[in-house]
């Protein structure tokens, strides 16, 4: 299954990740918008039909678990992946509990991403 004209939007402040990331899903078909903020991905998403949000944790100012916590408080359901080089399994647990979907450890597997990505919008699609 291919990712056709599914809107995705990339957060991250690491230009080189972000877009490695887009370039693995626009591949897929993917329409990708890429922020390098929380401030200007909250803005996107009030202004964008995104389905799918994928963010880094370690973002300056504003950090991905206090964006998906302002995601989740505007009753936002997007399916949410946590990206991130903080690979423990607390870090897995605690970008969860902050309201994620799922977690993804850095480095990105170019396949897993893809695939999760995919299995996001199934399961979304089957709600």
């Amino acid at each position: 299954m291919r990712l056709d004209d599914v809107t995705i939007l990339v957060v991250d402040d690491e230009r080189d990740s972000r877009e490695m990331i887009a370039t693995v899903l626009e591949q897929q078909g993917a329409v990708v918008l890429q922020t390098d903020s929380a401030e200007s991905a909250l803005e996107t998403l009030q202004n964008s039909s995104v389905r799918v949000m994928i963010a880094d944790i370690a973002m300056p100012k504003i950090d991905g678990y206090e964006l998906i916590r302002r995601v989740r408080a505007s009753g936002s359901r997007i399916a949410s992946i946590a990206v991130t080089a903080f690979a423990r399994s607390d870090d897995r647990q605690t970008a969860l509990e902050s309201g994620f979907s799922t977690y993804l450890a850095k480095p990105i597997d170019a396949r897993q991403l893809a695939r999760t990505v995919r299995d996001l919008v199934h399961v979304e699609t089957m709600a």
